[in-house]
């Protein structure tokens, strides 16, 4: 495996380092770190900046204890930083890219994302955002299905980077009763309307089962937590609750205008949720 770690030399990106060096070791992969360097300004100062990028690439190989008998190589890119961790990730063939929890800035985020949302975008690559501090492998992990093609191409993504082992790994999905509003304003008793929404999460938990089985996610009964409620609020109630240290998630292919501005579950997750995340682009 091939590991891109990205790193602005800030305490988000030190945790990616660790994570990314951690991984690298357990799995003697290829690791290879890269900073971007803003290439809008004069190009001395672009000079200056990346090699004083390169000094400080070499005082974290020999500082980060994750990174001690590790593969590493080093890359320091001009350019906008989520085109530039892209064009490393193209350049050393990555299969996973591992990134810090970048800080948001408010209205410029409503508009064009995080960095680490743009490369998620734009890119074909797996990245991982690395939210919590460093202390060992990943235990349980999550996998958020909404049993698309896209929420079984991330199961068979994370099974391959093995990032957590499959003996910890929950399926966690969300349902909404649509007509249990309707019932509760008709005065319907409610006996009844528990029947209602204990059928429809029978229901979808066998849709689920179906969909474990048609998608040939792997010959073993996975643990399944089928929660009622929107996405957001059931897979981060599933995290808290479970107490995970890995959640996987697939994001949708979207196009022109809806690319740019809507909102997204992957999105709202990414924003949300303290754990670490891997998201998994469509397959292109």
């Amino acid at each position: 495996m091939r590991i891109l770690a990205a790193t602005d030399f800030s305490t988000r990106s030190q945790r990616a380092l660790r994570r990314a060096g951690l991984l690298a070791r357990d799995r003697n992969s290829e690791l290879t770190l890269v900073h971007v360097v803003d290439d809008d300004q004069p190009s001395d100062l672009i000079e200056i900046e990346k090699r004083e990028a390169e000094r400080i690439l070499g005082e974290q190989l020999a500082a980060v204890p994750e990174l001690c008998g590790v593969r590493v190589d080093r890359l320091v890119i001009a350019g906008d930083a989520f085109d530039g961790i892209l064009r490393a990730a193209q350049s050393t063939k990555a299969d996973l890219v591992v990134m810090g929890a970048h800080r948001k800035q408010l209205l410029r985020d409503i508009f064009i994302g995080t960095t680490i949302e743009r490369v998620i975008r734009i890119g074909p690559y797996p990245i991982l955002m690395v939210n919590s501090e460093v202390e060992q492998p990943y235990g349980k992990a999550l996998a958020a299905v909404d049993m698309s093609v896209h929420s079984a191409n991330a199961i068979r993504v994370s099974k391959a980077l093995v990032l957590a082992g499959n003996d910890q790994f929950t399926l966690v999905h969300a349902f909404w009763p649509v007509a249990k509003g309707k019932m509760f304003t008709a005065g319907l008793d409610r006996n009844r309307i528990d029947e209602y929404v204990a059928g429809e999460r029978q229901r979808a938990a066998d849709e689920l089962v179906a969909f474990v089985e048609a998608s040939e996610l792997g010959g073993r009964n996975w643990p399944l937590r089928i929660e009622e409620g929107g996405p957001l609020d059931v897979i981060s109630s599933a995290v808290k609750e479970l107490r995970a240290d890995l959640l996987v998630i697939g994001s949708h292919g979207r196009s022109g205008i809806a690319k740019a501005l809507l909102g997204s579950v992957t999105e709202e997750v990414l924003r949300d949720v303290d754990v670490d995340v891997l998201v998994v682009p469509p397959t292109r």
